[in-house]
């Protein structure tokens, strides 16, 4: 088929490009003829929250990616919704994952849709956002509208496209997983790149830092005084997007300041390797959640996890046999990273891991999207 993506991708940065790009890289392995269409602008400066939107590292070589999409500038959309349309893609496959973006993606979609000839798949990362903004509804519906199909990563997902589209076909497919950051390595030697101490065992919080990922829950946790001198510190690993100081605080509160290892920026894809490979423990300690990269690259690590029920997250990670499951009680959270670090099996645990992670391949995902493709067809 000829395949065209559409979405974030190099140079700009982050858990959405990463997967644009890998997909990219599975359909071209089976044959496929893949360009990926990104943005010349992708958010205005006053809406984005980090330091920059852009990767200072060197892009993928063998991807075909376009920059043409301004997401601001409706005379765009329909410039680009044209350009796609006139080069016939069989199967156009479209990342959702903010509300903004629906009157860009939107029209570019109903534009090349003109042509009668292309299948418009949507990837669905979030449909409801975490953090509410006006227009959310209204944006989301005028982008469903110019989609054939949906791909939904967790029940959350799904039953959140249900509530702006009742008709059109949908899967569940979950997340595969990031295996495109590196190898396991010994933990010795990632501490060494780390200049961490290999004395001392490490809990990860890995990704950029938003209110309901809950680190201030995981703080409170790390502060019970069953983890006051033991050997293991918390690695905070990540850029904030939000108030810093609300952390800071805490940490200072709790006399955490030595038990704490800050990395404020956002990590590049070439020192992800480092970070899962020192760490003993991934914990997720979110308020709400639909699914999260941060498991799957935890799974290609082989790292144990600590995840809260929310959302999709206990599905990813059976609780008790690639972690622990708990509540958002810093309480819970802070048993069970003490049950992982003296009664858990944790060469079983791991073994656990690396059956598990088996059925989350890229495989399996452009599969489920070929039969969805099929099915539209069909109809």
């Amino acid at each position: 088929m000829k395949i065209a993506i559409i979405g974030t991708a190099y140079p700009y940065r982050g858990g959405i490009a990463t997967y644009n790009e890998r997909l990219a890289t599975e359909f071209q392995g089976q044959g496929h003829e893949v360009t990926i269409f990104t943005f010349t602008k992708q958010y205005p400066d006053f809406l984005f929250p980090g330091k920059t939107q852009y990767s200072d590292e060197e892009g993928p070589k063998d991807i075909k990616i376009v920059r043409c999409i301004n997401s601001i500038n409706p005379i765009n959309w329909i410039t680009v919704g044209n350009r796609i349309k006139k080069s016939k893609p069989d199967l156009v496959i479209i990342s959702f994952w903010l509300p903004l973006m629906g009157p860009c993606f939107g029209q570019i979609l109903r534009r090349i849709k003109k042509n009668s000839h292309s299948i418009v798949l949507s990837i669905l990362h979030n449909v409801i956002p975490h953090e509410a903004r006006f227009g959310d509804r209204l944006f989301t519906n005028y982008f469903a509208k110019a989609v054939d199909g949906f791909v939904a990563m967790s029940q959350n997902v799904l039953d959140d496209i249900n509530i702006f589209d009742s008709t059109h076909p949908k899967i569940l497919s979950p997340h595969p997983i990031y295996d495109n950051f590196g190898k396991v390595m010994p933990r010795e030697k990632a501490l060494r790149e780390l200049g961490l101490d290999t004395e001392y065992s490490y809990i990860l919080f890995f990704g950029l830092i938003r209110k309901y990922k809950g680190l201030d829950l995981l703080i409170k946790a790390f502060a019970h005084k069953q983890f006051r001198n033991s050997k293991i510190k918390l690695i905070i690993a990540g850029e904030y997007y939000s108030d810093k100081d609300e952390y800071t605080n805490l940490i200072k509160k709790y006399s955490l300041e030595n038990e704490v290892i800050q990395v404020d920026q956002f990590i590049p894809n070439s020192e992800v390797q480092y970070y899962f490979n020192a760490c003993d423990l991934v914990v997720q300690p979110y308020k709400t959640a639909t699914q999260s990269g941060v498991t799957q690259i935890a799974y290609h690590f082989n790292k144990p996890m600590i995840v809260t029920n929310v959302g999709g997250l206990e599905k990813m990670c059976p609780n008790e046999k690639v972690g622990y499951v708990v509540s958002t009680n810093p309480d819970d959270i802070a048993d069970s990273i003490f049950r992982f670090f003296n009664d858990t099996d944790k060469p079983k645990m791991i073994n656990n891991i690396i059956e598990e992670k088996r059925k989350y391949s890229w495989k399996i995902l452009t599969q489920n999207m070929q039969l969805l493709y099929e099915k539209i067809l069909e109809n």
